[in-house]
């Protein structure tokens, strides 16, 4: 007997009709899920890999700006062996195999009127060295000094003074009599790889040469 179409038709809508069944559900929904998994993964990493990249760039761009004004200061110098409030002194320091230096300049400063007696010097707090600044007047008691924190974590910073045709880490003006011609300013800061784990991190220098303009011609 051959179906009439009404049944045919009425087989085709049933079998359209139909609905999933629990294979192809939990199969659709696994397969979702790791879509899901895979772009959560995505967003994690992109979003870690940003926050890095902006925590590196404001480190730099506060090193840049350390160094800049180091450099300001050091090229503005004041010496004169006939004026006992003017000093340029260098030392230098090994923490556990990472070299700093200190600096005490007199020089002039927008935040000070007059000259000023400025001195740059490294802390190591738990293991971490941190660069720190004090000024004070040049013709003022050392009772007003007021250091501040300028750079956390760093990792080297080194001064060298050309004295003849060499470079020396230490300089004292009161022997000397004189400041030096050029300082060269280096530091040394960790940036975070964005392409490793969030403790892996690269040496990044940032090198300047700062020629003193004033201190030895006077």
């Amino acid at each position: 007997m051959i179906p009439s179409k009404y049944c045919i038709r009425k087989r085709e809508l049933q079998e359209r009709s139909r609905g999933f069944t629990l294979i192809e559900i939990l199969t659709a929904i696994a397969i979702m899920a790791m879509v899901l998994i895979t772009l959560y993964s995505t967003f994690i990493l992109a979003n870690r890999a940003l926050f890095n990249a902006d925590q590196s760039l404001v480190k730099l761009q506060e090193s840049r700006a350390f160094v800049d004004t180091l450099k300001r200061e050091i090229e503005s110098a004041f010496y004169s062996k006939d004026n006992p409030y003017c000093v340029f002194k260098m030392d230098d320091r090994d923490f556990y195999g990472r070299q700093t230096s200190s600096l005490t300049v007199t020089s002039s400063s927008p935040l000070i009127k007059g000259l000023a007696n400025i001195n740059y010097a490294v802390e190591e707090r738990n293991g971490i060295l941190v660069i720190t600044k004090s000024m004070v007047s040049a013709f003022s008691q050392p009772a007003e000094n007021n250091r501040v924190d300028l750079l956390e974590d760093i990792e080297t910073f080194t001064l060298q003074a050309k004295y003849q045709n060499a470079w020396v880490k230490t300089w004292d003006s009161s022997l000397s009599k004189i400041a030096p011609e050029e300082v060269n300013i280096i530091l040394t800061i960790r940036m975070k790889n964005r392409e490793g784990k969030d403790k892996d991190t690269i040496p990044y220098s940032i090198f300047e040469t700062a020629k003193v303009r004033i201190g030895t011609a006077i």
